[in-house]
């Protein structure tokens, strides 16, 4: 029995090791080619050893995937030579690629994979972001950009823009930066200067800008140039509230992260970034549950037509509810958030026709605040043109979630045990659980969690590439769904 501990204890120790080697490459690909490795979705920059040990396990057991530790660090190591430009690769499906080719010379394989990578072609100049409001979607696209910053040559978060509360605002705004009751501690460090009102996060100086008009601040005098603004205070969600920042001098673009009115285009990365145009100087990356739910709708409403549906959204409280009872000019959100789960309404259902406009008129929706701080659950109750099975649409479901262009917005689970606080962090921007799906015939109800703040902040963020053109070639190229 000493011999089978002491044997699985040194195997452990001995792949604990080489995930500590593999973190050297994956972040020396990083900062110098701008190269974002993935493991079948799975972000690897900045994780820890274990991280990368559980992404590596996650991958064998839900894909069957024979990229081992061992074949991973070859796979990098020969990147490491290649020396790429910038691009998102997966590895998992690079080193499955070579398997399959029957090759034996791995670096002329990766050579050949990555040859629209390859060359000397100067990468995109980089795009100044400033964020516009600092609260709960302000604070997690800081961190995301923070992460994502890398070389320097994609989004690069130059300001805040905020109202002073306080006599030691800088300090209280970069407290809540480090600590998040929800998301965890920020990974890395965070500074304070407080004679240039600047917050420096991990090699990020962020430039705190205290101002009551978004049309009267003066960026290029803090050198920002062409910037997109990222509005997340809600104040503002028609083009003509919107467009007063763009008469500030910097300023070249606007996303609101809320659901537009009007004639702005409400944008579901994923769904229908493609008609972001350079003429669409303002546009809607929509709400939370929008996110979640359009892309699941589409693929349902593609293999089996939705002739009309309704959405109940269990939706976690926010910040625009009372802690207790007390006066507000809203129906019902008076009433302790706390304490009570609250009716109220969503026009998430109706705006899914704004990013798919084959479902206009089609969907009904309501939604019940619960006393939960994060994640959400979106119930699609939905009446189909043509007949399915349970097996038939979770084979289709789980088979997007892995291998379709949009497993960035749709996950697939099938785990008895999981409740809602396993979704907190999640990348995508909704997660279908598998085990709750019902079908009879033309009837067909689906459950659909998701991360109302840090998924749909990652939707943001993949809509602001879009806008900048900054996101790097994906490859192995991504199946279209």
């Amino acid at each position: 029995m000493d011999q089978t501990f002491d044997a699985h204890r040194q195997l452990w120790v001995d792949r604990e090791e080489r995930a500590e080697r593999l973190i050297s490459l994956i972040g020396g690909l990083y900062r110098n080619h701008g190269v974002v490795t993935s493991l079948r979705g799975q972000r690897l920059i900045n994780l820890s050893a274990i991280g990368i040990l559980n992404a590596v396990t996650f991958a064998q057991q839900t894909y069957g995937d024979g990229a081992d530790l061992e074949g991973l660090e070859n796979v990098l190591l020969a990147l490491r030579e290649i020396g790429p430009g910038e691009a998102s690769l997966d590895l998992s499906r690079l080193y499955a690629g070579f398997q399959e080719a029957g090759s034996e010379d791995l670096e002329a394989y990766l050579r050949a994979e990555l040859a629209p990578v390859l060359g000397s072609d100067a990468p995109a100049a980089p795009t100044d972001v400033v964020l516009y409001g600092f609260g709960r979607i302000g604070r997690l696209l800081a961190r995301i950009l923070i992460s994502h910053a890398g070389n320097g040559d994609g989004l690069r978060l130059r300001a805040v823009v905020v109202r002073r509360g306080s006599d030691n605002d800088l300090m209280k705004r970069a407290s809540l930066l480090q600590r998040d009751s929800v998301h965890g501690p920020f990974q890395g460090t965070v500074t304070v200067d407080e004679e240039h009102n600047t917050i420096l996060a991990n090699g990020t100086l962020i430039q705190v800008i205290y101002a009551d008009d978004p049309a009267a601040i003066d960026y290029t005098s803090y050198g920002i140039h062409d910037a997109i603004v990222v509005d997340n205070t809600g104040r503002w969600r028609d083009e003509e509230g919107l467009s007063q920042h763009l008469r500030s001098a910097g300023v070249a673009r606007v996303l609101l992260t809320a659901p537009g009115k009007g004639a702005l285009k409400n944008i579901v990365h994923g769904i229908n970034d493609a008609t972001i145009t350079a003429e669409d100087r303002i546009v809607s990356a929509a709400s939370c549950t929008t996110n979640a739910i359009t892309p699941v709708l589409k693929v349902i409403n593609d293999a089996y037509g939705v002739v009309h549906g309704h959405v109940e959204t269990v939706h976690s409280f926010t910040n625009d509810q009372n802690l207790i009872d007390n006066f507000h000019k809203g129906d019902r959100r008076g009433r302790s958030a706390a304490l009570n789960m609250v009716i109220t309404e969503t026009g998430a259902a109706t705006a899914v026709a704004k990013a798919l406009p084959e479902l206009e008129g089609r969907l009904s929706g309501s939604s019940i605040r619960v006393p939960t701080p994060d994640v959400s659950l979106a119930i699609l109750n939905l009446t189909l043109e043509r007949a399915t099975t349970r097996d038939a649409v979770n084979d289709l479901l789980r088979d997007i979630a892995r291998n379709s262009s949009l497993r960035q917005q749709i996950d697939f689970i099938e785990s008895p045990e999981v409740v809602s606080s396993d979704f907190v962090g999640s990348h995508r921007a909704g997660i279908v659980d598998g085990l709750a799906t019902i079908s009879h015939e033309k009837n067909l109800i689906l459950y659909v969690w998701y991360d109302n703040e840090f998924g749909y902040s990652c939707q943001v963020v993949r809509v602001l590439e879009r806008i900048a053109g900054s996101h790097p070639r994906v490859l192995p190229e991504r199946v279209p769904a």
